[in-house]
């Protein structure tokens, strides 16, 4: 196959999703898969899907309404309060949308009127990360106002901690959403069927103890493709941390001094770049660079060093692992990596059930690492 590319081994996103499943099932929470960092690939939420997943949520209409129309069989939960430019779409194809603003959730009331629908939302409460969510003392009226509308209905609470600020959900704040929903439930005679703790940050939380109150519902994205919470990036014990890698080509492979000759200025991405004298070394290019994928979120699963990268080269020092032209190089991917290089229009996608299907002078299969917890 053309590289570089990503190849997505089904079978390991369809092992976590269901490790992950029992690990919060046992403590009554439900998982919902996040399929923004996919771009909603119908093959992996229908994987999802197989896993016991029968919720996805997104935080791009686009990807709903791709995920709509290639028939995948789940409730499509629009996971980002709607663009007033999107509401139309967002009543036709996503079944439940998160909201904070009332002037969007009356345009949604509208629309959804006009199409003879009933749109489910989940109201998003601001519980101290700083991004979306209604504040907590102005939830009680906005309820009351939403309750008003026609063609609309509340269907839970939401919140979403460490995206933004990194505040970290714990017993206190956890409880505290909790109180709310049931203080709400109360005072307007409300079943509240979904309440939505937070992401792959709610893992430490989710141990810490038995009782999660309200809570039923966690969104994991991250976890799931790439087998790590996300406040300190550690992975969970018993998944696999290789279900998504990226495969590119070496290009060149020349013995070459470690410091560069001549005066130096900025690189060309306004950068003063540093380097160590090693004196001469393999030097191998990679056909990869910024234009493709967030390289600093790139782990070579062989024993190199990257030195550097402009928009479409990518520089190693190859001494401990002689590469030559043509060989494929595997690299692991945080979260901006797998984001970016899923979003690149130049890489491509391979999707796999077992290691005889991986390419066979690629190099750095990775071995499954024991946890850090």
């Amino acid at each position: 196959m053309k590289t570089p590319y990503l190849e997505i081994d089904l079978s390991k996103i369809h092992d976590n999703a269901k490790h992950l499943i029992t690990m919060f099932g046992v403590r009554g929470i439900g998982v919902m898969g996040v399929t923004k960092s996919v771009l909603g690939e119908p093959k992996i939420a229908d994987c999802l899907i197989a896993a016991g997943i029968s919720s996805l949520g997104d935080s791009r209409i686009e990807n709903i309404i791709r995920m709509r129309k290639a028939n995948v069989q789940a409730l499509l939960f629009l996971i980002r309060t709607p663009s007033v430019s999107e509401v139309q779409d967002v009543v036709a194809y996503a079944d439940v949308s998160f909201n904070t603003e009332l002037s969007v959730i009356a345009d949604l009331s509208r629309v959804a009127v006009q199409q003879k629908k009933i749109h489910d939302i989940v109201l998003m409460v601001e519980m101290g990360d700083l991004r979306e969510g209604i504040l907590r003392q102005d939830l009680g009226k906005t309820i009351g106002k939403v309750l008003r509308m026609k063609g609309v209905r509340i269907i839970g609470l939401g919140t979403n901690l460490a995206c933004l600020s990194g505040v970290k959900p714990t017993k206190s704040n956890m409880d505290d959403f909790s109180r709310l929903a049931e203080t709400y439930e109360r005072s307007y005679g409300l079943k509240l069927h979904v309440i939505s703790g937070g992401n792959s940050a709610n893992f430490d939380w989710m141990l810490e103890d038995d009782t999660k109150g309200r809570v039923n519902n966690v969104r994991l994205g991250e976890a799931i493709v790439l087998g790590r919470e996300t406040l300190l990036r550690k992975h969970i014990g018993g998944l696999h941390l290789d279900a998504i890698t990226l495969v590119a080509e070496v290009i060149e492979s020349k013995r070459k001094p470690s410091l560069p000759e001549g005066e130096t200025g900025l690189d060309a991405f306004g950068n003063t770049p540093v380097f160590e004298d090693k004196g001469e070394m393999l030097r191998a290019i990679v056909a990869l660079g910024k234009q493709d994928v967030h390289v600093a979120g790139l782990v070579p699963l062989i024993d190199v060093d990257i030195l550097g990268s402009s928009s479409d080269h990518l520089v190693v020092d190859a001494s401990r692992a002689p590469l030559r032209v043509g060989d494929r190089v595997r690299f692991g991917l945080d979260y901006a990596a797998l984001l970016s290089s899923m979003t690149s229009p130049f890489v491509g996608r391979s999707y796999i059930k077992d290691q005889s299907q991986r390419w066979p002078r690629l190099r750095g299969i990775p071995e499954r690492v024991p946890a850090v917890m």
